[in-house]
């Protein structure tokens, strides 16, 4: 047997939303698997979560990092402000 682990790392706001996506990881996980869970919300003493969520480039939570690769589920970048404006946002109505 192996002592080689799947690092997988879990990024979150330590909120509602993200819930859901920690459990599902965690009750997916085999024993080839260490997750480790980055509560960005709460951070840690350094800006050690921060810096890993830069090197992913992440824009949203959550988000799941698998072997160093972001899952595909998780590359949506979010709002932006073209998608934003096209649903009216900043132009006003006319009364």
């Amino acid at each position: 047997m192996t002592d080689k682990k799947r690092n997988v790392e879990v990024f979150t706001a330590g909120c509602p939303v993200c819930d859901p996506t920690v459990k599902m990881v965690k009750e997916l996980a085999c024993l080839s698997c260490d997750v480790k869970v980055h509560d960005l919300n709460k951070g840690y003493e350094t800006d050690e979560c921060w810096m890993e969520a830069r090197t992913y480039n992440l824009k949203t939570v959550p988000a799941v990092v698998v072997d160093g690769k972001l899952v595909a589920c998780c590359e949506n970048p979010g709002p932006n402000r073209e998608d934003l404006k096209a649903v009216g946002i900043g132009t006003p109505l006319v009364v």
